[in-house]
């Protein structure tokens, strides 16, 4: 089974991370720190909701698959992953919305 397309970009912004900044995306946010990273996921998190305010599908596909990349990146800024996302997400499975809420203020 090949691997998942989130844990594929897990393993690019990683290794991107490590290139220089001017020929790397991904390596220039890292140069630039955690708060433009921050800002990065601020903005691309505000295009998708701006954009599930229209009738554009497509838009609203593409502003949510953007900030599913700069999370990815700030995960990884972090030492975080998908994986640890998903394990997270897979603890939660099954387990009401409410109750969840509920047992991480206890």
């Amino acid at each position: 089974m090949s691997k998942h397309i989130l844990e594929q970009l897990d393993e690019v912004v990683a290794e991107r991370s490590k290139q220089e900044p001017d020929v790397s995306y991904v390596a220039s946010l890292f140069d630039k720190g955690l708060e433009k990273i921050q800002k990065k996921v601020n903005e691309e998190s505000l295009e998708a909701i701006l954009a599930a305010e229209t009738d554009d599908r497509q838009a609203l596909v593409s502003e949510v698959a953007d900030l599913w990349f700069h999370s990815i990146v700030l995960l990884a800024y972090k030492n975080a992953s998908v994986g640890d996302v998903v394990s997270e997400l897979e603890r939660r499975f099954g387990v009401s919305g409410i109750e969840e809420k509920a047992s991480r203020t206890k």
